[in-house]
């Protein structure tokens, strides 16, 4: 079996190296990158051999767990990002999930907790889909008030959302390629999306497909 490569992000070298020696021992993951800040690992940008997905932790100094997201969420390739924290904080939890984070664990999870996390953000994109849709409709009432409910898409608009959706997790190129359009276009598109009905990232994409039964496989 394929091993799962994983990127680590955390500001304390003892946390980095037990949660490598934990994950190489539970399961078939490989650690391939570790960084000790939001900062770092950006500066790094793009990664040759890039993981799989990432654990970032979220209090670290200079840039923190959610500002990395934030980062991230306009990049053309989609990161796929696991949040650490041992401060429950509701706000956060709701803001990470708006900006596109896969999972969210509590510090004091159990190995169990881990895997299941991991396996599920690596075979179907997200840990917890019900509650990742329930944080995110929390969120995007608490900041905007002038949402509307009327959904018109394009045939255009309606094909691209299908493939932002599509269980192979194409990249915007690859989308280009089979919408035989310009990766400007495939942009173009995005934006539109993300404007007019206030998105703020893939996942939330893929969640406001979800929610609203817009294309396959949500119908």
């Amino acid at each position: 079996m394929e091993k799962i490569t994983i990127g680590i992000i955390d500001d304390h070298k003892i946390v980095r190296q037990g949660l490598k020696e934990l994950l190489e021992k539970i399961s078939n993951y490989k650690v391939t990158h570790e960084f000790e800040s939001g900062n770092d690992f950006i500066a790094a940008l793009p990664l040759q051999d890039a993981p799989q997905l990432y654990i970032v932790d979220y209090s670290m100094p200079g840039l923190n767990g959610l500002d990395v997201l934030k980062f991230l969420e306009e990049k053309e390739e989609e990161y796929k990002v696991l949040l650490l924290t041992q401060h429950f904080d509701e706000d956060i939890i709701d803001a990470a999930y708006h900006y596109g984070a896969r999972g969210f664990l509590h510090k004091n999870c159990t190995a169990q907790d881990l895997k299941y996390a991991i396996d599920n953000i690596a075979k179907i994109g997200y840990n917890n889909v019900v509650e990742i849709l329930k944080r995110v409709r929390k969120y995007d009432a608490s900041q905007s008030k002038n949402q509307t409910n009327s959904i018109v898409l394009s045939f255009r608009e309606q094909e691209f959302l299908k493939l932002v959706c599509d269980e192979r997790e194409l990249t915007y190129e690859q989308m280009a390629d089979i919408m035989s359009l310009s990766v400007k276009s495939i942009e173009s598109y995005r934006t539109a999306l993300f404007e007019r009905y206030n998105i703020k990232s893939k996942v939330g994409l893929v969640l406001f497909s979800y929610k609203n039964k817009l294309t396959d496989p949500f119908l």
